[in-house]
């Protein structure tokens, strides 16, 4: 009958010391986050009993860099990375709030720069930038985990997305924007937030490509840019609806979907264009209802949130693996589903 594994053969599987061994599976801590993994990966693949259910002593601090929550898809995003610790807490995992204004890049490096001394990893949905992309890489360098969600940032080092196909969510929302308009086609207007985030220019991308393909009737009457400013979203219709009369539809790829249901109510043009956006958050379930939204194509930011804990989680050893996918699929919701 073979013999059980014990802390000499853990210790001789992750490289380190039968002292380094002894800390980590009697939580005593004072172990380096790259040590501590590598013992709880070498005692789980040896099956060492009680390290099956062991509760790390080591805190693992994460920094979720999103922006306020009174962007309604930032504040789900929030809310699960807060209700994360609670539901995972075995895991030993800390997911700290910080806001990043979207608008000031320079302002979101400094922001992660001055967090990596105090955070094992981050956790960021920011625009691409030079400046926000080498302060990550920065932090890959000191060894930090790094993980984008809903938007990407093209770094040098390592990184991990979490979210949709963003270029398939636009070239969904094109096919149904071709499909709702109809045979006779139209203008539609597109409203991204920042094109130099790499979801909405995507977005963008998949939703006029689409157009073209398919739905040659329809066709892109301007992108223009809200900023993540939903006031400013409103605005942009408001203006749009009064020049160009020939609008048939209005695909919003980000925030502001109030705003814009209330710029069209003004307009008067409540019943004669094709809404579509992205989100399902509460405000879009009620604008669908009421008709103000013919469709809304989520990405499910509650499975974002559990994709990243169990990603970071696994980069840390605290599980034995990640999700088999990092990408959410794509969810089309309209009245009949909302």
């Amino acid at each position: 009958m073979p013999r059980k594994p014990n802390a000499k053969d853990v210790a001789r599987e992750a490289g380190v010391s039968t002292a380094t061994v002894d800390r980590v599976l009697n939580s005593r801590g004072g172990v380096a986050a790259e040590k501590e993994a590598r013992v709880l990966e070498a005692a789980r693949r040896l099956k060492l009993d009680r390290m099956l259910d062991q509760r790390p002593a080591r805190t693992i601090r994460i920094a979720v860099l999103l922006q306020p929550p009174a962007n309604p898809f930032h504040a789900e995003l929030q809310a699960g990375f807060q209700a994360a610790r609670r539901m995972h807490a075995g895991l030993n995992m800390e997911f700290r709030i910080h806001h990043l204004v979207p608008t000031e890049p320079a302002k979101v490096a400094a922001q992660i720069d001055s967090l990596g001394g105090s955070h094992d990893g981050f956790v960021v949905c920011a625009l691409h930038d030079p400046a926000i992309a080498a302060a990550l890489d920065r932090q890959i360098a000191r060894g930090r985990a790094v993980l984008t969600i809903g938007t990407d940032i093209r770094t040098e080092g390592e990184r991990v997305y979490v979210g949709p196909d963003n270029i398939r969510s636009g070239r969904v929302a094109g096919d149904l924007m071709g499909r709702l308009i109809g045979p006779p086609g139209g203008a539609v207007l597109v409203i991204a937030g920042l094109l130099s985030m790499i979801g909405h220019e995507q977005r963008e991308q998949g939703f006029r490509a689409v157009l073209a393909e398919r739905h040659p009737a329809c066709s892109v009457a301007a992108v223009v840019e809200s900023r993540e400013d939903s006031g400013r979203a409103g605005e942009l219709v408001f203006r749009a609806l009064r020049d160009r009369p020939d609008l048939r539809g209005i695909y919003n790829a980000s925030a502001g979907s109030r705003e814009v249901a209330d710029a069209i109510r003004a307009a008067g043009r409540a019943r004669d264009l094709v809404v579509i956006t992205h989100e399902l958050t509460e405000d879009r379930r009620k604008l669908l209802r009421e008709g103000l939204i013919d469709a809304v194509i989520d990405q499910n930011p509650a499975l974002e949130v559990r994709m990243a804990v169990e990603v970071l989680a696994a980069r840390f050893g605290r599980l034995d693996k990640g999700p088999a996918t990092t990408l959410t699929p794509v969810q089309i919701h309209m009245v009949e589903t909302c």
